[in-house]
Parts: structure tokens; C-alpha cells; sequence
């Protein structure tokens, strides 16, 4: 069974499944470091959790920067962002602790 998804890699699914993003736009929507945001994607796409795609590189050149590589979830990352959610949710509700009324 493969270890379940942390939360930072579940932070970069989620935001990833918002739409297409490349990179440095998930740094940025995620304000995570550079640092952690690639090792993570590289690790989701060997998982097959996420497919990358290299612009058309005339795009690139047009607009007078590199080539992009943009991300998109698959099935499977689909469905493990739904089960680490599902995790997450269960874990917080247990912070929580139950909700009984009285002031403790």
C-alpha cells in the first residue's frame, strides 16, 4: 500500500486541479518555496498522480520568455486528492473532539 499523501502534496494537487498552472504560478498559488513545489511535482508525476506539457515553444518566444510546463491531474490524482481530503477532514474533526454543548 503506497504511503498516503502529505499535505503539501495535496496542497499542489489541489491547486492544480483548479486548472491548468505551470511552476512558478504554483509557487505562487500555493505560497510554498520553489524548493518544495518542484521535488513534489516531480514526485506526483512519477506517482502518476500528474502529467506535464510542455508549451508550443512559439508561445514562449512570442511573449519573450521560456517555455512552460504545464500540469494536469489524472485519474489517479483525482482520486487520491479525494482520499487525502477525506483523511485530512477525518484527522481536523478529531482535533475538534466532540461537540457536547459544554464549556470545558
Amino acid at each position: 500500500m503506497p504511503r498516503p499523501l502529505g499535505l503539501t502534496s495535496l496542497q499542489i494537487l489541489a491547486t492544480v486541479r483548479e486548472g491548468d498552472a505551470y511552476g512558478l504560478e504554483l509557487v505562487a498559488r500555493t505560497g510554498l518555496p520553489s524548493g518544495t513545489v518542484y521535488p513534489t511535482l516531480g514526485r506526483l508525476k512519477r506517482s502518476g498522480l500528474v502529467t506535464g506539457r510542455w508549451e508550443d515553444q512559439r508561445i514562449a518566444e512570442r511573449e519573450g520568455r521560456p517555455r512552460r510546463r504545464y500540469y494536469e491531474l489524472t485519474a489517479e490524482g483525482t482520486r487520491a486528492l479525494a482520499e487525502g481530503a477525506a483523511r485530512v477532514a477525518e484527522t481536523a474533526a478529531l482535533l475538534r473532539g466532540p461537540a457536547t454543548g459544554h464549556a470545558g
